[in-house]
């Protein structure tokens, strides 16, 4: 499976927390992710990791043109709902584009793990 993983600022700490706990079952996809975060994920779990752009730089953007392309399958997007965001445009675009066409998108950390979980279930 092709899986983003994306997390605004103050949400970074939790998404990497994700990616440890979680380490074993990311490892068994391809695995794409905004800049910084990325990085960050990288750096904590030794992941394999493609990364785009930072967020505020394009990263969402490019995210999205996956989607639109049908080069994703699923979305961690760990959101930050209580400060606004200088990308709030790309940010929407990208969770339009998951309901167009049709991707699974977490964008807290229960829905992560609940994503997460099934895919462990899976293997």
């Amino acid at each position: 499976m092709k899986i983003a993983l994306i997390a605004h600022d103050k949400k970074k700490q939790d998404m990497i927390r994700l990616a440890v706990k979680y380490r074993d079952v990311l490892a068994l996809h391809e695995l794409y992710a905004t800049g910084t975060t990325g990085t960050m994920i990288m750096g904590e779990t030794g992941l394999k990791i493609t990364r785009m752009k930072s967020g505020p730089l394009g990263g969402d953007q490019q995210i999205g043109s996956m989607v639109a392309d049908g080069n994703l399958d699923m979305i961690l997007f760990l959101r930050d709902p209580l400060t606004a965001q200088p990308h709030e445009p790309d940010v929407s675009a990208l969770l339009r584009l998951c309901d167009v066409m049709n991707i699974p998108l977490a964008t807290n950390v229960a829905g992560c793990e609940i994503f997460l979980d099934y895919l462990a279930d899976l293997k």
